[in-house]
């Protein structure tokens, strides 16, 4: 009996020890650890196989992406963000005349439904180049997908306007460049050289200059190249623009537009015997008013021509000035106008943001953790997966709010995580929520967009970027502190700027002047591609980029005043 109590004693004395090594675990830690390998790849395989069809927004596939992602918050255990629904009972359950019976209550979901307008152009296309002088003036007709195309707004319109240059339609306080000086576009329809002054000579004084402003990771990539990101330019609303040529000197945008099948020989591009005709279409987030928009042209160099014939303007002449000299060569092209007339083809597609909310101390204050689940869905025989773009990013999400739960802490502020739609639409889904939030006060938002690859070429397995504003200088400085503190190795490119712009829904909150971080790991050359698969994912890059984040955003939810 003695050597049995000197046996629990002895135990106990030994668990004595152990115990408190495994109760001083910080809550932060119990986090961290809940990030694993195995966490994401079991996530990301799903979310980017073919059952979900390539997750176009509206779609079957993308709707049952939606579904997975919010039974995963449910399962993590964080509570619905979305719309009030009213519950429905059966007849037996509805109040009657002698009983009290049940009355259907609101209740939250995990989905923030919205109406968007889809438009595609309709059956009259008409544009002419109008040349006014002192004796008359000529119009020169031209045919639709012959010389011109047309990305219309959500209503047909008619209209005849002066043209004017607004050269690259950049503004750049601190280099002294503004496009804009000096004009009036209202009631406008501008030219806008594609890129940036310098753009074409990676090696001019000027690319060096203004690459940052414009923040493109790679000069090839159209989304991050273009002012105000993917879907257009948000400037010209605001200066009233009717329509915008966007015109690359050199390019050629008649091959999209050949009626006659090519031949499949050396194509990576499309399996079939007919490709699909896909029509080129336009979304916009539905309101209780007409929106005309901005239209937007492609053209010929027979349009262009025709525009500048009589004015004495070169426009490759002129890129390369700006390249030479940094300053802007925007003018009005006096005497020319456009005629444009045009219909549209338009309906209601419905689709919804995923929103799951882990209630802090302070309710009033939110965080926003996001990343867009939208891809490119299926075109012709493919399934454009999207496992990097932007399956990981929705992985990277889903696994913070994971790594969150597991603290068994209730946050100082509350934290709101969301899946955005139709991003790959013109950054939408995120728009509305800027607009639409679940709380208004929202202190910040941390974005993950493409976080699972690589840039091309060697040695980029510890290469990533983050994008942060300048007024939110504590994101890059926590980044930095836990990269160097967990020996993770990472070499990171930090792009600060007063309100990050770009292709990624951190935009639509930098634009209502909320600080924002954003992480990105690379534009692999699978960027919007088929074979965007989820065997190229670089699982430990990946890995890294969500405990950063998870591990910064602790903080300042925690701590940041």
């Amino acid at each position: 009996m003695k050597k049995q109590i000197r046996f629990f004693v002895l135990a106990g004395i030994l668990l004595g020890f152990a115990m408190p090594q495994y109760a001083q675990e910080s809550p932060r830690d119990k986090g961290l650890q809940a990030i694993t390998k195995e966490a994401i790849q079991g996530q990301l395989e799903f979310l980017a196989s073919d059952w979900t069809e390539g997750r176009e927004a509206g779609t079957k596939g993308e709707y049952m992406a939606a579904d997975y992602i919010a039974s995963m918050f449910k399962l993590y255990g964080l509570a619905p963000g979305g719309d009030l629904e009213q519950t429905r009972f059966g007849r037996g359950q509805r109040p009657t005349s002698g009983t009290p019976g049940q009355r259907p209550e609101p209740k939250r979901t995990y989905f923030q439904n919205i109406n968007f307008i889809e438009t595609s152009p309709g059956a009259t296309q008409e544009m002419s180049v109008i040349t006014k002088t002192g004796n008359g003036s000529r119009a020169v007709d031209f045919e639709y997908q012959t010389d011109f195309s047309v990305t219309p707004g959500q209503v047909g319109i008619e209209a005849e306007v002066p043209i004017v240059f607004v050269g690259y339609g950049l503004v750049d306080e601190k280099n002294g460049y503004d496009d804009f000086k000096g004009l009036d576009l209202k009631g406008k329809f501008v030219i806008k050289l594609s890129g940036f002054p310098g753009s074409k000579d990676v090696n001019s004084k000027a690319y060096e200059k203004f690459k940052p402003v414009v923040q493109a990771p790679d000069p090839n990539a159209p989304r991050q190249f273009r002012q105000g990101g993917f879907g257009g330019n948000p400037w010209a609303a605001e200066k009233g623009v009717v329509g915008i040529i966007e015109y690359r000197p050199g390019n050629d945008p008649t091959t999209q537009w050949a009626t006659n099948v090519p031949f499949r020989y050396n194509t990576t591009t499309y399996e079939g015997d007919v490709p699909q005709a896909r029509t080129r279409k336009s979304w916009r987030i539905m309101t209780d008013k007409v929106d005309v928009g901005v239209m937007t042209l492609q053209v010929t160099d027979r349009v262009i021509n025709e525009i500048i014939n009589g004015l004495g303007i070169d426009f490759a002449a002129i890129e390369k000035q700006i390249a030479e000299t940094g300053k802007p060569a925007s003018r009005e092209l006096t005497g020319k106008f456009i005629h444009v007339k045009t219909t549209v083809e338009s309906n209601i597609v419905r689709a919804r943001n995923v929103v799951a909310v882990i209630e802090g101390k302070s309710t009033e204050e939110i965080v926003v953790i996001g990343g867009h689940y939208d891809h490119m869905g299926k075109q012709d025989g493919f399934i454009y997966n999207g496992a990097d773009d932007n399956g990981s990013g929705t992985v990277g999400v889903m696994t913070m709010a994971k790594a969150m739960m597991a603290t068994g802490i209730k946050p100082e502020k509350t934290m709101v995580f969301c899946a955005w739609t139709a991003e790959e639409k013109g950054l939408l889904g995120s728009k509305y929520f800027a607009d639409h939030p679940y709380k208004e006060k929202i202190l910040c938002d941390l974005n993950f967009d493409m976080i699972s690859r690589n840039d091309p070429g060697e040695n980029q397995d510890n290469k990533i970027m983050m994008n942060y504003s300048n007024k939110f200088p504590i994101s890059k400085e926590l980044v930095e502190k836990f990269n160097k503190e967990l020996n993770m190795g990472l070499e990171i490119k930090f792009t600060g700027s007063e309100k990050p712009g770009g292709g990624s829904d951190h935009a639509s909150f930098s634009a209502k002047d909320i600080p924002i971080y954003y992480f990105m790991a690379g534009m692999p050359p699978e960027y919007h591609k088929f074979n965007d698969h989820l065997e190229l994912i670089v699982w430990d890059k990946f890995l890294k980029i969500v405990q950063l984040g998870y591990l910064s955003l602790f903080e300042i939810v925690q701590n940041w005043k």
